[in-house]
C-alpha cells in the first residue's frame, strides 16, 4: 500500500472560494460536471481565501486499479447525481483557510462518522464556541461533558411537559406585538432576533444574575439557565453559555419552524389536514389564546411530521468531527488532522431512504417510531451515535408550538412563492434565498 496525494480531479482545476465549494449549488454542479465562475471582485465570497477541490489527500488504495485517481464515482445521493458528467469520488478534500475539509458522501463513511472513535467532536467544534460566544478552551473542554449530559436529560422526552406553559406565554407574548392583521415577511415575523453580541452579552448577564437570584431548591422549578449554572465550573461564563443556547434556537428552531410554516401553506391538502386536527383539539379557530400542552402535541402527530420533513428538506450543509487518528473508509485512509464531513443534506436526499426525495411528503413520516423517539432511517438532522443534540426534542416540540399557536391564531395569504434555500450555508439551517410576504389577519 502507498500513501500519496491524489491530483486535482478532472474538470475541477478552477480555483474556487469557500461560499462556492460549501454551497448547494456547487454540490450539484459537481454532480453535473460545472464548476461555478469565481465570484466578482470585491463581493463578500471573494474576500474569503481561495480554496482548492481535490481527491482525498494522504490516501491509501489497496489496488490502484480499483479507483484510479480522478475517476472514482459519486455516491447518487442527489436526484442530479444519477448521470454525473464529472466523477471525483466517494471521499474528497477540501483546502481552505489552511485546513483540510475532508467529505464523505456515502453509507459507510456515515457509519464511520458516527461511530469511530478516531474522531473526535468537541476537537471539531471548539474553535468556532470559542468564536461565537468567547469561551476558552480550556473552560469548553472542562465543561461539554456535563453540560451535555445534563441538556439530555433535562430536555429529554421525559421532561417536556416542564416547557410548554413557558414556551406558550413567550409565544403569545410575540404574537402579541403582530397585532390583529398586516403584511410582513413571515421569516421575520417568525423570528426576532438581535445581531449585537455585547447587547446580548450583557443583558444574559442581568438574566444570570437573577436565575442565582431565583434559583429554586426543587429541580423541577427550574428553568434551563438555572440547570445551567447548577453544573457550569466558571460561574462568570454563565452568560457565553446562555448566548451559546440562544444561538442554537436562533440559528435552527426558528429557521424551521419558518420552512414548517412555508411549506404548509403552500399545500392545500396539508394545510386543511392540519387545520382538522388543530379544531379536532382545541375546537374552531379564533380564540384569543390557548395553552397547548404536552398531551396536546402527541394529539397532533401530522404537525410533528410536517416539521420533521421540513427538518430534513433544510438541513445542514455539513456536520463536522476531527480525525485525531487516521481513519480507514472505504479505500481510503483519512489523515489524523483532517476535519471529517458529512453533508446532512446529501444523506436525506437519497432516493434508497426517502423516495421522491426533494418533495414534501409529512406521510413519509408515518414509518419512524416516535413514539419509541426514533427517526427513520438515514436521517441525520440531529448528528447520531452518542453526540446527538442535545436538544433535539425541545427543538421539535419548540416548533411544533410555533406552527400551532400561528396557524390556530392567525389567517395567511401567500404574496410569494415558496423561496430557495440559500446555497451558502453551509454550517445550522439553510436560509431562504428570497422574502416569503405573506397577509395575516387573525381568525374570527
Amino acid at each position: 500500500m502507498k500513501e500519496g496525494y491524489q491530483p486535482p480531479c478532472e474538470g475541477l482545476e478552477q480555483e474556487q472560494t469557500l461560499p462556492q465549494l460549501c454551497s448547494g449549488s456547487f454540490r450539484r454542479q459537481i454532480a453535473e460536471g460545472h464548476v461555478s465562475p469565481a465570484p466578482a471582485p470585491g463581493t463578500a465570497a471573494a474576500r474569503v481565501p481561495p480554496a482548492e477541490l481535490r481527491g482525498p489527500c494522504a490516501v491509501t488504495q489497496e489496488t490502484p486499479a480499483q479507483q484510479a485517481p480522478g475517476k472514482c464515482s459519486l455516491s447518487p445521493t442527489l436526484p442530479s447525481a444519477r448521470k454525473p458528467k464529472v466523477q471525483h469520488g466517494p471521499v474528497f478534500t477540501i483546502f481552505a483557510l489552511g485546513k483540510r475539509f475532508t467529505f464523505v458522501t456515502e453509507e459507510e463513511g456515515t457509519e464511520a462518522f458516527f461511530k469511530s472513535k478516531d474522531l473526535n467532536f468537541e476537537q471539531a467544534v471548539q474553535q468556532a464556541v470559542e468564536n461565537a460566544v468567547s469561551v476558552p478552551a480550556e473552560a469548553f473542554y472542562q465543561n461539554h461533558g456535563n453540560l451535555y449530559s445534563m441538556m439530555k436529560g433535562k430536555m429529554g422526552p421525559s421532561n417536556l411537559h416542564m416547557f410548554t406553559g413557558t414556551l406558550c406565554k413567550e409565544l403569545h407574548e410575540h404574537m402579541a406585538h403582530l397585532g390583529t392583521e398586516g403584511t410582513g415577511n413571515l421569516n421575520d415575523l417568525v423570528r426576532n432576533w438581535s445581531k449585537s453580541k455585547k447587547w446580548l452579552l450583557k443583558l444574559f448577564e442581568k438574566v444570570v444574575s437573577d436565575a442565582e437570584r431565583t434559583n429554586p431548591s426543587e429541580a423541577t422549578s427550574k428553568t434551563l439557565l438555572q440547570h445551567l449554572l447548577d453544573n457550569l465550573q466558571g460561574k462568570h461564563l454563565a452568560p457565553n453559555y446562555g448566548l451559546l443556547m440562544l444561538w442554537a434556537s436562533q440559528a435552527n428552531a426558528l429557521p424551521i419552524a419558518f420552512w414548517t410554516l412555508v411549506f404548509i401553506l403552500s399545500y392545500p391538502s396539508i394545510y386543511k389536514k392540519i387545520m382538522e386536527d388543530l379544531a379536532s383539539v382545541f375546537g374552531k379557530a379564533g380564540k384569543e389564546k390557548i395553552e397547548v400542552s404536552e398531551e396536546d402535541l402527541k394529539k397532533l402527530p401530522f404537525i410533528k411530521w410536517c416539521t420533521l420533513e421540513a427538518i430534513r428538506l433544510r438541513s445542514p450543509g455539513a456536520i463536522t468531527k476531527k480525525v485525531v487518528n487516521p481513519i480507514r473508509i472505504q479505500n481510503f485512509t483519512i489523515p489524523a488532522g483532517d476535519m471529517l464531513m458529512l453533508s446532512p443534506y446529501w444523506l436525506h436526499r437519497n432516493p434508497k431512504y426517502f423516495p421522491d426525495p426533494e418533495m414534501f411528503k409529512p406521510d413519509r413520516w408515518k414509518e419512524a417510531n416516535l413514539e419509541k423517539n426514533a427517526f427513520l432511517d438515514s436521517f441525520v438532522a440531529f448528528g447520531g451515535g452518542k453526540h446527538q443534540c442535545p436538544g433535539r426534542w425541545f427543538a421539535i416540540m419548540e416548533i411544533q408550538l410555533v406552527v400551532a399557536l400561528f396557524l390556530y391564531k392567525y389567517e395567511f395569504v401567500l404574496l410569494d412563492a415558496v423561496p430557495k434555500e440559500s446555497p451558502l450555508h453551509l454550517v445550522g439551517t439553510q436560509q431562504p434565498m428570497a422574502p416569503f410576504r405573506v397577509q395575516y389577519k387573525c381568525r374570527e
